[in-house]
Parts: C-alpha cells; structure tokens; sequence
C-alpha cells in the first residue's frame, strides 16, 4: 500500500480522497501532488491524466475548472495500466 504526501496547503477540490485510493492499488508506492496552476479553458468536473514518464514512475495532470495541478505517482505500471487504474477511479 502507497502513501500520499501531503506538501502544500491547496489542493484541487475533490483531488485528495482520490489520491488516496490511488495510493491504495497495488504498485503505487508514492502520490505527490504539486505545483498548481491557472491554465486556459474550462473543465468541468475533475479530469486526471498521464502526462509524462518520470524517473520511477508518471506524471499525472489534475484539471477542474481554471486550474491545473501535477501529481507524481511512483509506480511500477505503465502509463497505459495506470491510466486504466485512474479512469476506473474517476468512473466510481
């Protein structure tokens, strides 16, 4: 079982409980959200998804509404495994 480590004091509405049960599938070790920012366009809802390869695991995007937020996930799946893992997530 991973853990989700907990740096900033904001955080994408709705985005830690579901790290959380990240964290939770079998090889993920680590979730690390970071660096938010404002992005253009509109999203509704919270959309996760695999952006890039990184030493060890994916990068993955957060997005809702103006705002975006990367989280790092070290794991031992692939970008296509764990992308599947996040949709299931978001589709609960």
């Amino acid at each position: 079982m991973g853990r989700v480590v907990i740096t900033h004091s904001t955080y994408l509405e709705g985005l830690i409980p579901l790290l959380q049960q990240l964290a939770r599938s079998p090889g993920v070790d680590t979730v690390t959200p970071a660096v938010i920012s404002r992005v253009r366009g509109r999203c509704p809802g919270l959309r996760l998804r695999v952006s890039t390869p990184i030493r060890g695991g994916h990068k993955l995007l957060a997005r809702r509404g103006t705002s975006a937020q990367e989280v790092f996930v070290i794991t031992t799946a692939s970008r296509e495994q764990l992308q599947e893992l996040v949709d299931q997530l978001l589709a609960d």
